[in-house]
Formats: C-alpha cells, sequence, structure tokens
C-alpha cells in the first residue's frame, strides 16, 4: 500500500474532530472494505487499496469503539481492546443491522 489519501492527528478528548474527518473525507474513497488496527494508529481501507489513516488511538482506546461503529465496521466491543498476537487487528467493514432492529415490540 502507498501513502494514505488522508491522515488526522487523533488527540484524547477529540473524538468529534475525528468523526468529522471520516465524514469529510468518506467520499474520496470507494466502497469500504476492512479496517485495520494498531496500537497508535488505524487505517481505513476500501476496495481499491486505498485508505485513511487516524494516528494517536489504537485498540486499546474507548474512544476507538465510536469510530468502528461510524464506518459500520463488523467488531466485538467487549473484546476490541484485548492485546494482539499479530501487528494488528483486522476487521471487514459493512456491517449490516437486522430489518426493524430498532423497533420496540
Amino acid at each position: 500500500m502507498g501513502a494514505p489519501l488522508a491522515t488526522h492527528d487523533f488527540v484524547p478528548g477529540g473524538l468529534d474532530a475525528a468523526l468529522e474527518f471520516l465524514k469529510r473525507t468518506r467520499s474520496e474513497l470507494r466502497q469500504l472494505r476492512k479496517v485495520r488496527i494498531w496500537q497508535d494508529k488505524l487505517h481505513i481501507i476500501d476496495v481499491n487499496k486505498d485508505y485513511f489513516e487516524v494516528r494517536g488511538i489504537g485498540y486499546a482506546d474507548t474512544d476507538v469503539i465510536p469510530l468502528l461503529k461510524n464506518i459500520n465496521t463488523a467488531f466485538n466491543p467487549a473484546t476490541i481492546h484485548n492485546p494482539a498476537d499479530a501487528e494488528y487487528k483486522e476487521f471487514d467493514t459493512g456491517r449490516r443491522r437486522p430489518w426493524a432492529e430498532d423497533r420496540v415490540m
């Protein structure tokens, strides 16, 4: 993979700025395919292997959960913070919600 199309430096307490970065730059990528999370950075990768990078946040941080949910990543919030044996954790995007999940019976 080459250089990222765009980067954002995450600062603690800057969740809104990171979500705004993802919202603004999302149109530059094609269909999102996967997310790779290191201890200190996050890559959002599309079908053409173009990607964005968010530096300063990793799988051990609590603010990573809203970022992953924002891009429809299929992951388990209960285990995302566990240490990894590999260099990074990789998850697919495109998670879908079941029909009428938001309705109360």
